[in-house]
């Protein structure tokens, strides 16, 4: 993946924010490599919601596998998926990041921040984490924007970042193929 002076990478979205944060991250990783990003809207297989660590990794997973199947003919595929899940008894929220060549799988999680007590409530009701933002912070589609962290944190770091780092992330097995792809043979 890395030899090619031009790469087409398929982000399983049609968020935005995830398909910058793709972008950005690959930008940095491969400086001199033209960047063609598809971006294409696939189902995750999960909740809405994802309420669990397994269930958002899952999600990501399933996002590539269906990003694969309709866009065979790229160099990769990358899955993001937000996710929440209950670490002594206060929500977190973070997202995964899968990305696959024909040959190697890297993932990698985001940072990981805890959401205040009243958007928490929301998200036990049912409701998606961005809807809550939107409701609790009076925001309008935030998910596609900075999201939560970047309404926490004045703008101080955004979902973008936020993202574009697991994305540099997961492209670790991908820069060091050799040391991955001989550890994934003697498993």
């Amino acid at each position: 993946m890395f030899d090619k002076p031009t790469l087409k990478v398929v982000v399983a979205s049609g968020n935005p924010v995830k398909v910058s944060a793709v972008l950005g991250g690959l930008q940095q990783m491969l400086p001199h490599t033209t960047i063609e990003t598809v971006s294409v809207t696939v189902p995750s297989g999960v909740a809405d919601q994802p309420m669990t660590d397994a269930e958002t990794l899952t999600g990501a997973l399933n996002r590539v596998q269906n990003a694969k199947e309709a866009h065979p003919e790229a160099d990769a595929w990358v899955g993001i998926e937000g996710g929440v899940d209950y670490l002594q008894g206060e929500l977190a929220t973070y997202a995964w990041v899968v990305i696959q060549t024909e040959d190697l799988v890297g993932k990698a999680r985001s940072g990981t921040f805890f959401l205040p007590k009243a958007v928490q409530e929301l998200v036990e009701q049912g409701l998606e984490l961005g809807k809550a933002n939107d409701q609790i912070f009076s925001r309008i589609n935030s998910k596609q924007k900075g999201g939560a962290i970047g309404i926490l944190t004045d703008e101080v770091l955004d979902r973008k970042q936020l993202y574009e780092q697991a994305v540099i992330l997961a492209l670790v097995p991908h820069k060091n193929r050799e040391l991955y792809r001989t550890q994934s043979s003697n498993a």
